[in-house]
């Protein structure tokens, strides 16, 4: 079952209707749904579709051939002379009927054969550009798009008429694949997957929450349970150095200078790639950002799940301490979790600006955090909108199973006062709702708005 992507699928059939040439790339991590979403829009379409190999060019050449050459035209076991030929042949086609031809694993296939975008910067400069054909290179080698074929020194750059850099999905698409879910257990899978879809199709509605971790992510023979580590494996050469950053930030070193002080070697590099690879984040205040506030935190949620539960438990695992572990990890849940509906309410409040509900048009949100010099002491914002330098709205985020208080609210209206902006507004967010003299205090204001996590997601 094909679930979200409507919007990308929307545009990828829009431009399949000009009746013109099309070069779309489509870039995304592993595991994110790429190959899904184009076997979604071309299964109603004539199309050649080749997955690229990890294996030499003449073995690429051989199975492109297959593909483009169908055995009822192509004598089966013919050889073909060269990408050239298969080049020629998709042009014929696209001569004669509208044609979709898609490269998947395109990296694969360019390092094989490092001259395959040269030749198909020949044949879209003077040949597909009068065509219909709609032509796909898929690669889930971010660094190698971006670069080798986004980028301004690949030949086929300035070919493109279109791009998607597929991402995992947000919380709110993420709770379409259920429906058995309670809403809190849907943000807890969303959390331990950060959305990416082929860990989604992982969970079983048949069972329990806590069935599924045991079972999904606990279990050592289980997909996930290696998961990280295969993916690391696949991306970078040297896995264990990243690894060790990767544990490091998992256990709270979040400055530049608090991971160089546990991994030898220099770390630019390699923060680069893990930013780049959606593994890792860098991530400064919100408002007046300084590179010398600069924080890493773990982005993928899978990753962030792992090393903070799994790695340190794998002898325990690996023993068959399961029930043990699985206790271990539903006592810091919560915990867990705080870092998660923050960016639930941040994914709320977008949808909440783009459907024109909201007091201001803010351009940017995400976490503040610096000094308080009227208490001499650090302090942090959950989430900061703001629209220029004449409004904010100030929210702060709650997965507790408390209700969140008159105290929380105080907090929240006294860290205000470190801005200067003549508007603001209040937004908090509670996974458990509001005591009452909360209510009371906020019905006495009318710039705060109190939003219960059941009340997000209606």
């Amino acid at each position: 079952m094909f679930i979200g992507r409507e919007k990308e699928l929307s545009s990828l059939c829009e431009r399949y209707e000009e009746n013109k040439f099309q070069c779309i790339i489509i870039y995304g991590r592993r595991r994110v749904g790429k190959t899904a979403l184009i076997s979604e829009f071309i299964k109603d379409k004539k199309v050649f579709m080749y997955t690229g190999l990890e294996m030499d060019a003449q073995r690429n050449l051989e199975e492109l051939s297959k593909v483009v050459f169908k055995s009822d035209i192509y004598p089966t076991g013919t050889l073909v002379q060269g990408y050239q030929t298969v080049l020629d042949e998709v042009f014929e086609r696209a001569q004669k009927e509208k044609v979709v031809f898609v490269i998947d694993e395109y990296p694969y296939l360019a390092k094989a054969f490092p001259g395959i975008s040269s030749l198909l910067q020949v044949q879209i400069d003077h040949k597909y550009q009068n065509t219909n054909l709609f032509l796909i290179l898929c690669g889930s080698s971010m660094s190698f798009m971006e670069k080798q074929v986004l980028a301004y020194q690949s030949p086929l750059y300035g070919r493109r008429t279109g791009q998607i850099k597929l991402l995992p999905f947000d919380f709110f698409a993420a709770k379409g694949f259920f429906r058995k879910f309670s809403a809190e257990e849907t943000a807890v899978i969303y959390g331990i997957t950060g959305g990416t879809p082929q860990y989604l199709n992982q969970i079983n509605e048949s069972l329990s929450l806590e069935q599924n971790i045991k079972k999904h992510f606990l279990d050592p023979s289980s997909y996930l349970f290696e998961e990280p580590a295969n993916l690391l494996k696949q991306e970078v050469r040297e896995p264990a150095t990243y690894n060790s950053i990767i544990s490091v930030i998992a256990n709270g070193s979040a400055k530049y200078s608090e991971i160089a002080s546990k991994v030898d070697g220099s770390l630019t590099e390699y923060l680069s790639n893990l930013i780049s690879l959606g593994l890792i984040k860098k991530e400064t205040p919100i408002y007046k950002p300084s590179p010398q506030k600069t924080l890493y935190k773990i982005e993928d949620g899978l990753f962030r799940f792992w090393y903070r539960f799994i790695a340190k438990n794998i002898s325990q695992l690996q023993q068959g301490n399961i029930d043990r572990v699985y206790q271990k990890i539903s006592g810091q849940l919560a915990n867990f979790m705080g870092v998660v509906f923050e960016e639930i309410c941040r994914q709320y409040m977008w949808r909440m600006l783009l459907s024109g509900n909201l007091p201001l048009e803010f351009d940017d949100i995400g976490r503040w955090w610096g000094n308080d010099p009227r208490n001499k002491c650090e302090t942090e914002i959950d989430l900061l909108a703001y629209a220029g330098k004449e409004s904010a709205i100030f929210c702060e985020c709650k997965w507790t199973n408390d209700k969140v208080g008159l105290d929380i609210l105080h907090l929240l209206l006294d860290r205000s006062g470190l801005f200067s902006f003549p508007d603001k507004y209040f937004y908090l967010f509670s996974k458990s709702g509001f005591t009452e003299s909360c209510w009371q205090k906020a019905g006495s204001l009318p710039n705060v708005k109190l939003i219960a996590f059941t009340e997000m997601i209606e």
